[in-house]
């Protein structure tokens, strides 16, 4: 799966559309043998969550071409011999701006230091701790309606991972653990609401949101991530 998340990242262009990305990652889906994990989950339509600007996730596809100084969140899953993947990244459409550059960089350190954070020993509040200590320094706001969550045999499984909370909570980390980490990052307030077709959150001031994710593995070293090249 990271390298369809890879060649999609590549084809993020002014004048692309998200439907002509999901097509793309359902068709490389096929040609690797693994089904994709969103398509059909709940009832959800695509392959991939496409997010542009200020939605939060859970994006459709559409036919809107994408424009130059845009961002664009991609979340993406696989199942592959019986276990689940899940991955996102937010990308620049061209040349966006300083602010926008600032919220991509501080939402994907954060997910970097969550990860870190997933030590054996330690407890799942360690990770929601290390994101929200990041993100809110710089001024940025964590969502709350949407969390992290362990991840296998199924897509979302037990324990659910806020991105906010004091350390030091929940269950303890240990070796075997496999982790979807995901902060989500909003430039303004952390409010959200749904639209109208029952799955796209959008902030509800309009200003953006970043989205990174990977699925790591609490090893007896510290954490392993499963979703990179």
């Amino acid at each position: 799966m990271a390298e369809i998340l890879h060649e999609l990242a590549a084809r993020v262009v002014p004048g692309a559309t998200t439907r002509e990305l999901d097509r793309f990652a359902e068709r490389e889906c096929k040609k690797r043998n693994v089904e994709p994990a969103f398509k059909g989950y709940g009832g959800f339509p695509f392959t991939i969550c496409a997010s542009p600007n200020n939605t939060v996730v859970h994006g459709f596809a559409d036919d809107r071409p994408l424009t130059d100084g845009e961002i664009l969140s991609i979340d993406f899953g696989v199942r592959c011999n019986g276990f689940y993947g899940d991955s996102a990244i937010t990308l620049p459409v061209g040349s966006i701006s300083a602010e926008r550059q600032r919220l991509l960089k501080v939402t994907q350190r954060s997910l970097d230091l969550g990860i870190a954070a997933a030590r054996p020993g330690g407890y799942l509040s360690d990770i929601s701790h290390a994101v929200q200590a990041c993100v809110e320094a710089e001024g940025f706001s964590v969502v709350r309606d949407f969390v992290g969550h362990g991840i296998g045999r199924q897509l979302h499984e037990a324990p659910q991972i806020p991105n906010f909370g004091p350390p030091g909570r929940g269950p303890k980390l240990k070796p075997g653990m496999t982790l979807a980490i995901e902060p989500m990052i909003n430039a303004g307030s952390f409010d959200v609401k749904i639209l109208a077709d029952g799955w796209t959150a959008v902030t509800v001031d309009g200003r953006d949101s970043a989205h990174f994710e990977h699925t790591v593995a609490v090893t007896d070293n510290g954490s392993e991530v499963l979703t990179k090249l």
